[in-house]
């Protein structure tokens, strides 16, 4: 982590614009985080910083009424995330750093493409039982591989149709629980060390922050202004970092 003491006013930065995004979109940190953490850190590095801000943020917004029917319905699709989690955590610590954060940029432009594109499904409540765990295992693959855990349970849940306060909170479920996974599979590896827990306690500050900003800034600009400004980011931000990384 010394590039933590390099370089510490850009991470400071990095987690005021992921946290500022999660503040607005309810989502986003890791995504916005990995992407960037990436071009001083390795993968393993960026997902070992990120431990705390994103566990903290996703079961703060995960908290709230209603939380056992929610669990009973998600719990296959959390189990899942976990399972694929742990099988594929060794990628993030043992593979090329190139070809996962091209897999990194990959999932990132995809990721814009489905929101730019306002694709929806909805899934029939009799295909949960296979879907969920299916969305789940897929998930948790990816989310040990490139430490980010937005697909393909986002598509997932808002294919569920839920209710918005009750799908924020359910992603802040399927967040929680990955990022756990992926904590307990990094230190099962020898990635997590004892001296990452500080600097990640402290990246919490500048992800507070962001949130804040975020949280007011969300309740002054349209929805629609503010989702294409970010899909569209991601897109850009997904392109480069296969460029950079392929080249």
């Amino acid at each position: 982590m010394e590039t933590l003491h390099t370089h510490w006013h850009l991470i400071a930065g990095v987690f005021s614009l992921a946290g500022w995004v999660k503040g607005v979109a309810g989502m986003g940190l890791p995504t916005v985080a990995m992407g960037l953490l990436g071009l001083w850190l390795t993968p393993a590095e960026a997902a070992t910083l990120l431990a705390l801000p994103s566990l903290v943020t996703n079961l703060q917004q995960a908290w709230g009424p209603d939380t056992a029917p929610l669990l009973r319905r998600l719990w296959p699709l959390l189990a899942a995330v976990t399972l694929g989690t742990w099988l594929s955590a060794g990628v993030l610590t043992g593979a090329d750093p190139s070809l996962v954060r091209a897999g990194l940029g990959a999932l990132l432009a995809l990721y814009a493409l489905l929101g730019l594109a306002r694709r929806h499904w909805t899934m029939q409540a009799r295909h949960e039982p296979w879907a969920g765990p299916l969305a789940g295992l897929a998930t948790g693959l990816l989310s040990g591989a490139t430490g980010v855990f937005v697909l393909p349970s986002l598509p997932y849940l808002t294919a569920l149709q839920l209710p918005r306060e009750l799908l924020i909170r359910a992603l802040g479920w399927c967040f929680g629980v990955a990022t756990l996974a992926l904590a307990s599979a990094l230190a099962w590896h020898g990635a997590l060390p004892r001296a990452a827990i500080a600097p990640s306690l402290w990246a919490l500050l500048p992800t507070a922050i962001g949130m804040w900003l975020g949280a007011w800034v969300r309740n002054r600009i349209s929805a629609e202004t503010f989702r294409r400004f970010f899909f569209t980011t991601l897109l850009v931000l997904g392109l480069q970092g296969v460029w950079q990384a392929l080249a």
